[in-house]
């Protein structure tokens, strides 16, 4: 069954499927939109208007959390908890982390140093929320890696970019999210589930933003 998954090339939901796709060694392909001018066939598929798609046996699913169950659903399932309390938990932290993507993003587009603030001082609250949810790893849920792993990857490699040029996180204060997000980067299906110029691609959209953080070169 052929599994067409439509990208835009720095989006981290887009990642967080690319990632579980990584892990499970499923065959695919991808086409890559431009969000600022997406296609009209992409706006009928996607009923948000958002990737990623996922495209299957002429079937279309929407929203990377669906799409991450589906993909492990179909490949054995084993990224997901069996016990139906951790796996409903796993959902949730997977919706915070969602949550913290938005308050990055929104951070590093802040056009000045009081709205930077305000969303710096949100994640730095979400990050430590999440130190004192982590046990002592390696990964989310301990010894297994998850799709709870795949959601927050995303968080940690843009978090990385330009040798950690923009990065707010203190790691010294966060020691279990310093080595859950080192771990996360060096995993193969991480480190290949983005582009090879994500990186320029990345720093051009926030220097072409004009934000706050790019013009006071924030680290």
């Amino acid at each position: 069954m052929p599994i067409e998954l439509i990208s835009f090339k720095t989006c981290p939901f887009v990642q967080r499927t690319l990632i579980t796709l990584g892990y499970k060694d499923v065959a695919h392909e991808i086409t890559f939109i431009d969000l600022a001018n997406p296609p009209a066939w992409f706006l009928e598929l996607s009923p948000l208007g958002k990737v990623p798609v996922l495209k299957i046996d002429g079937e279309v699913i929407f929203e990377s959390a669906v799409i991450n169950e589906y993909i492990d659903d179909i490949t054995g399932g084993e990224l997901q908890p069996k016990e139906p309390l951790l796996r409903a938990k796993n959902r949730a932290w997977i919706e915070y982390a969602s949550n913290m993507l938005g308050t990055g993003y929104m951070m590093k587009m802040a056009k000045d140093k009081e709205e930077y603030e305000t969303y710096r001082t949100q994640l730095m609250s979400q990050m430590q929320r999440i130190e004192n949810q982590l046990d002592d790893g390696p990964w989310f849920n301990g010894d297994n890696f998850s799709l709870a792993d795949t959601a927050f990857a995303p968080i940690f490699m843009h978090d990385a970019v330009a040798n950690y040029r923009f990065s707010v996180i203190n790691f010294e204060s966060l020691p279990k999210i310093s080595a859950w997000s080192k771990r996360l980067l060096k995993t193969p299906a991480v480190k290949q589930s983005v582009v090879p110029d994500f990186e320029i691609l990345y720093l051009e959209a926030i220097e072409k933003s004009g934000s706050y953080c790019w013009k006071n070169s924030i680290r």
